[in-house]
């Protein structure tokens, strides 16, 4: 007996239960025996597959998850930001050169003419007068033409017809009939209005962000384009033809037109609807304070224009000088203008404006008054540099009043109301060749003696104007 039970150990120790011989994972998938009355009372029971409590359950280890790589962005064309169009802007703006150069050519070139050696007034003061339809016939289709072509195109094509109206001019600086000459002039007029118009469309973004720089740098520009015509023809009038001259300034606005063809392709021109519409932008334009405004550049302009546009001849035929001095004089007053607008702009900070304003009235008044009375060219020379920096102190100081007063920039009406003091800055010469036909070349400075005093009205006008509207 007791052997027969050491044998049936031995076999369990030999050969242990599948159970206990199976690994964890399966045994974790053998059902629990049930008891045989239990399975039989429920038969569609499932059978449980429980862990035994002897063992921790094993949980299941997650996949690691891998990121897919990242797609290569695609390159998609962003449109043109506000740093290209005011990039485009800053090129644009040295336009101002060649509108500057183009204004101020009939003043240099009267004496190129021989009308030194004349006193034909009434034609002068129709020369100026077809300049000024020029300006006038381009306003009417310029805007047209940007909507539909560009601004580059509008510039390039204004600089194309600028070099063919000088090419132009040449070909009949000789002793022919003047209304040869007025025919190049309405061209001349055109192509400088047709840039200018451009030039409006294209400084926007410049403008909304400064409006008070923007005003400036145009000036300064438009001045550097006046002086440098006076001192070129100046520096070649005893070396060169009228024509050889007229040839070589021709070369200017072929540098434009051709810096405009080989220039990037520009963002594109502020469409009508990014501006506000000119109904709006005319509820600015309405007050007393933008009529003042525009009074101002006719007044302003008509003064300096009637000086640069009659100097030349004044000081030739009123004082006995030769063309060179009557030349440089004019040289030496667009660089008076020039130096004096941007010292202005300087002292803006540091003096009073009503001073500034005052010291700018007095000296362009005793300038124009010991211009129209001085007999010497000493007495010339001082009068010249009293009304050049008497009249440039009006810039800084107008520019800075609508800096806060005027914030719906419209490039077509900006373009209108600068088209405006340009009419003065036409019409005046024209006006002094009449007087000075049934009056006399004295009597030519007496006009911008008067303006400037309507000028410094206007300016303190514009303050009260602006200090009254802001409450």
């Amino acid at each position: 007996m007791a052997k027969r039970k050491a044998r049936k150990a031995k076999r369990q120790i030999a050969s242990p239960p599948a159970s206990a011989a199976a690994p964890p994972a399966a045994r974790l998938a053998e059902p629990t025996a049930q008891p045989p009355s239990k399975l039989a009372a429920n038969p569609a029971a499932e059978p449980s597959f429980a862990t035994p409590a002897s063992e921790p359950p094993i949980e299941p280890v997650a996949a690691p998850v891998v990121a897919p790589p990242n797609p290569v962005p695609a390159l998609v064309p962003t449109p043109p930001g506000p740093a290209l169009h005011a990039a485009s802007g800053r090129r644009a703006l040295g336009g101002f050169f060649l509108s500057g150069l183009l204004f101020s050519l009939l003043g240099s070139f009267l004496l190129s003419w021989g009308y030194h050696l004349r006193s034909d007034y009434l034609t002068v003061g129709f020369y100026f007068l077809f300049l000024n339809f020029g300006v006038y016939a381009a306003l009417q289709f310029t805007p047209w033409i940007i909507n539909r072509q560009g601004i580059r195109f509008v510039l390039a094509l204004g600089s194309a017809i600028a070099a063919a109206a000088l090419l132009y001019l040449a070909s009949v600086s000789g002793p022919v009939p003047p209304s040869l000459r007025m025919a190049g002039l309405f061209a001349v007029g055109l192509s400088a209005a047709m840039v200018n118009t451009a030039i409006f469309h294209a400084i926007t973004p410049m403008y909304q962000h400064d409006p008070a720089s923007t005003v400036n740098l145009a000036g300064i520009f438009f001045g550097l384009g006046a002086l440098a015509t006076s001192v070129l023809v100046a520096g070649t009038f005893n070396t060169y033809s009228s024509e050889a001259i007229l040839l070589i300034i021709g070369c200017i606005p072929l540098f434009y037109l051709l810096a405009w063809l080989r220039a990037a392709k520009a963002p594109p021109a502020p469409l009508a609807s990014e501006f506000p519409s000119l109904r709006v932008a005319m509820r600015d334009f309405r007050s007393p304070g933008a009529i003042l405004f525009g009074l101002l550049l006719f007044f302003q302009f008509g003064n300096e224009w009637a000086i640069a546009g009659w100097l030349p001849l004044f000081v030739v035929q009123r004082l006995g000088e030769s063309p060179t001095t009557g030349l440089g004089l004019l040289a030496l007053y667009f660089a008076a203008l020039l130096i004096g607008r941007v010292a202005a702009q300087a002292l803006l900070d540091r003096i009073k404006h009503s001073r500034l304003l005052l010291f700018s009235a007095l000296g362009a008044f005793l300038g124009c008054l010991l211009l129209s009375l001085t007999a010497t060219v000493e007495g010339a020379f001082v009068a010249i540099l009293l009304t050049g920096a008497g009249f440039a102190a009006i810039y800084p100081l107008t520019a800075e009043s609508i800096e806060h007063r005027f914030r719906l920039y419209h490039p077509g009406f900006y373009n209108g109301i600068f088209s405006l003091g340009l009419t003065g800055a036409l019409l005046a010469p024209a006006l002094l060749g009449f007087a000075a036909h049934f009056w006399g070349i004295g009597t030519i400075m007496w006009l911008p003696l008067f303006g400037s005093l309507a000028v410094s009205a206007l300016v303190l006008a514009i303050w009260l104007e602006a200090r009254l509207s802001r409450g």
